[in-house]
């Protein structure tokens, strides 16, 4: 009875922290003309993002603008507006597809929340193109910019279901919907917006981050406490409770991690990365697999002892390895800065090197034991604090 209140409340804690979803970040997107360009914001409304380049010699602006329609025919805009923060007064290229199925980029300014027309803006767009695939649009231009005051501008972005007659149909009035605008910096590359984008920086991080933390870090150091700790007697039963602790806090912080990850996925259809996604299903897979091992752990002297042995062991040594890919996998994802990479490079070092310290003090132990007249201890927990030697 106790494993089975103890079994639902990892999973109603596991489940809690599936609540923790954020969209995907911009620095992962590619482009299939493999265009790059200098910055990229996550912008804090409607799942979109915007990836741009500023000549200010030129006052050239190149943008690609990316978003998920509600529905499959529906359009997606984004926009400047020179005068204020608004929709009144943008200058709106607006991705669609026309009768024929063409993807289409069309420019509108916007002088009125009526029926809208499409019309010049006002600076020149020498260059659009627009591309619709997996539900999401993405819109490419380049603009000439008038005469800045500074280096900010006010932008606007939005999305709509429908389309009628090439004309794009009202968009819905949700909160997301009418905060979809913010403050631009073209040469910094910040951007503020009514839903916070300090808020959307921090954010995109902690997938990565809760993954790191459990998969990468918790378990290889929950493995470690099991194998070598038991070896010494004055340890038992300590070793096995912190083993325990370690790796149902590493399962229930993964589960949160993974759960993220399936968020990012499902709001970011245009963008797969099918090796960082299958090995991160497999892990959640194996890990529900072995956190029963703690539930099903059969006496010392049960037949099935050894094989329950094989089946946690091994299960814990893949785990330990996929997981460890699967996080350098997501760092070229995210591509932060380069310490957070080597400061992990130096904590997966660190706990190599102690597990070659204690592996060596672990056989010179077991080997004076073999050589000593009592029978040595095999590292075993009964759960009454007994000890069992190796010959048994």
């Amino acid at each position: 009875m106790a494993s089975i209140t103890n079994l639902s409340l990892l999973f109603l804690i596991s489940l809690s922290l599936l609540s923790l979803s954020h969209s995907l970040t911009c620095t992962s997107q590619k482009f299939t003309n493999n265009k790059l360009y200098q910055h990229c914001n996550d912008l804090p409304q409607l799942n979109s993002y915007l990836h741009y380049t500023y000549d200010p010699k030129k006052s050239s602006l190149s943008v690609a603008f990316v978003a998920t329609p509600p529905k499959p025919n529906g359009w997606v805009a984004w926009a400047i507006n020179p005068t204020a923060t608004g929709m009144i007064g943008s200058q709106a290229l607006i991705g669609l597809k026309n009768s024929d199925g063409s993807v289409v980029v069309k420019t509108y300014s916007i002088e009125s929340y009526g029926p809208i027309v499409e019309s010049k803006l006002s600076f020149d767009v020498t260059q659009k193109s627009a591309e619709f695939s997996d539900g999401v649009f993405k819109i490419f231009a380049t603009v000439v910019l008038p005469e800045l005051n500074g280096t900010m501008v006010n932008q606007v972005w939005q999305v709509g279901a429908s389309v009628t007659g090439g004309v794009p149909d009202k968009h819905d009035f949700s909160p997301a919907n009418l905060n979809s605008k913010g403050r631009l910096d073209l040469v910094s590359g910040m951007s503020s917006g009514d839903g916070g984008g300090g808020d959307r920086h921090r954010k995109k991080n902690i997938h990565g981050v809760l993954n790191a933390v459990s998969w990468g870090i918790l378990l290889p150091v929950g493995i470690i406490i099991a194998r070598y700790m038991s070896t010494f007697p004055s340890a038992d039963p300590a070793w096995f409770y912190l083993h325990a602790f370690c790796q149902v806090s590493a399962y229930a912080v993964g589960v949160a991690g993974w759960g993220t990850g399936l968020k990012l996925g499902s709001q970011s259809k245009g963008v797969k990365y099918s090796a960082h996604r299958n090995i991160g299903i497999a892990l959640f897979v194996l890990a529900t697999v072995q956190i029963f091992a703690l539930f099903l752990r059969p006496n010392k002297d049960h037949k099935y002892r050894f094989h329950w042995r094989v089946y946690h062991h091994g299960l814990g040594y893949a785990i330990v390895i996929l997981s460890i890919i699967n996080v350098f996998k997501g760092l070229d994802i995210l591509d932060p800065e380069e310490k957070w990479k080597r400061a992990y490079i130096g904590v997966i070092v660190a706990l190599g090197v102690i597990a070659v310290i204690l592996e060596a003090i672990t056989w010179i132990m077991v080997s004076k034991r073999k050589s000593g007249s009592t029978k040595p201890y095999n590292g075993e927990h009964n759960g009454d604090g007994r000890q069992q030697p190796l010959s048994q």
